[in-house]
This record gives structure tokens, C-alpha cells and sequence, in this order.
């Protein structure tokens, strides 16, 4: 099979919020869906794709090792979510749920947001 492509499934620079007005942006706007171990809050953007910043507090997630479970599960659904999303720059936060799930719990959880955030902010 030469010549067959995978597509890059990456977390690219442009894919994600880095500045704190853009955080800010995302939280004014009041559009938010919430589990037990996630929130996700969205706005539109202008740039024809999804962004993504996360929020993952240690009074939530637990220590650093805890953390980063938790932001390596949500990267890793943003990236194959993505191209189902529509412009949007969305924040991903942490709720008490997530010290005690796994990572297929986490999963689940986040499948059913991304659904819930393509209903309410389809065009």
C-alpha cells in the first residue's frame, strides 16, 4: 500500500486557544454544555474551523499525572471530533466527575458533548 496517506489527526498551533482574551471571548458568550466530568463552553469563530483550550484545575483532575490523563483524553477526541465540529472556539473544562472516571468513561462523556455542542450551535 504505497502511496496511501493517513490524514494527520494533530493537535496543531491553530487548532488551539493559547491567549487569555481568547479564553475570556469563549466564556462570555454563556453557551455551555456540562456532565459530570465535563464543561464545555463554545462561541463561534470566524475562521472556518474549531479551536479548542482546555481547563483542567488539580481541585477537579488531581495531581499532575491525573491532569494530564484527562487533557491527553480530551486532545485526543478534539482531534477526531474536529471535523465534525463547526467554527467554534471551545473550552474544555474539568468537573469533579473526572478524578474517579476512566478513560473510556471519559470518552463517553466527551462523544456525548461534542454531539450536544454540534445540535446547539449548528447553523
Amino acid at each position: 500500500m504505497t502511496g496511501a496517506k493517513t490524514p494527520a489527526l494533530g493537535f496543531a498551533r491553530q487548532s488551539r486557544l493559547l491567549k487569555p482574551a481568547q479564553f475570556d471571548a469563549v466564556y462570555s458568550t454563556r453557551l455551555r454544555v456540562v456532565d459530570g466530568c465535563f464543561s464545555i463552553n463554545a462561541a463561534r469563530n470566524t475562521l472556518g474551523y474549531p479551536r479548542m483550550g482546555l481547563s483542567i484545575g488539580a481541585k477537579a483532575a488531581g495531581n499532575s499525572v491525573e491532569r494530564n490523563r484527562v487533557k491527553r483524553q480530551v486532545r485526543e477526541s478534539f482531534r477526531k471530533e474536529a471535523g465534525t465540529l463547526p467554527a467554534l472556539d471551545l473550552v474544555v473544562g474539568a468537573r469533579n466527575g473526572v478524578r474517579t472516571a476512566h478513560n473510556a468513561r471519559l470518552r463517553e462523556s466527551l462523544a456525548a458533548l461534542w454531539t450536544e455542542v454540534r445540535k446547539r450551535c449548528d447553523p
